[in-house]
């Protein structure tokens, strides 16, 4: 006879919590490195290859950001379940103007023509793209966006695009 043990009804969560880093899967190392790099302004912080496995620690003020793993075939796809997409905070709506101009210069897609509030009445907001393999990526700034409608109305902007 077996006798399971009930979860127990009380909860102990961690006193300290913090997202830690992103893996983002890739197909193309080198092609997303450089993105990352270009647009976020990562340092490589360690790299590493067994075999055909590669991937790429990418670091900012010596904290650990983003890994990427290539290890991917075709496009993120947005209509599965997982990562809806990676956001980043800056302090000013001026840089997320001065990521959209490099955003630009490296051919990135856009979900809307420029910095968008998240929602109607909202000041804050930001950009809304793609990486080189499809996975959405948002730069924000809390506040500062509110010149433009928000496209998504009332509905978070960030949740549908």
């Amino acid at each position: 006879m077996s006798t399971a043990t009930a979860p127990s009804s009380a909860t102990t969560a961690p006193s300290s919590l913090r997202t830690g880093h992103i893996g983002l899967n890739v197909t193309d190392l080198d092609r997303s490195r450089a993105f990352y790099q270009r647009v976020f302004g990562f340092e490589v912080a360690h790299e590493g290859r067994d075999g055909d496995r590669r991937w790429t620690f990418l670091a900012r003020d010596g904290q650990l950001v983003v890994v990427l793993w290539q290890q991917s075939e075709g496009v993120f796809e947005t209509g599965r379940p997982g990562l809806h997409h990676l956001s980043f905070q800056v302090d000013s709506v001026e840089e997320v103007k001065a990521a959209e101009a490099v955003l630009r210069e490296v051919g990135a897609s856009f979900a809307y023509d420029g910095v968008v509030p998240h929602g109607e009445g909202v000041s804050s907001g930001g950009i809304f793209f793609t990486d080189p393999d499809g996975i959405r990526l948002e730069i924000y700034s809390p506040s500062g966006a509110d010149t433009a409608p928000a496209p998504s109305g009332t509905a978070p902007t960030c949740g549908f695009f």
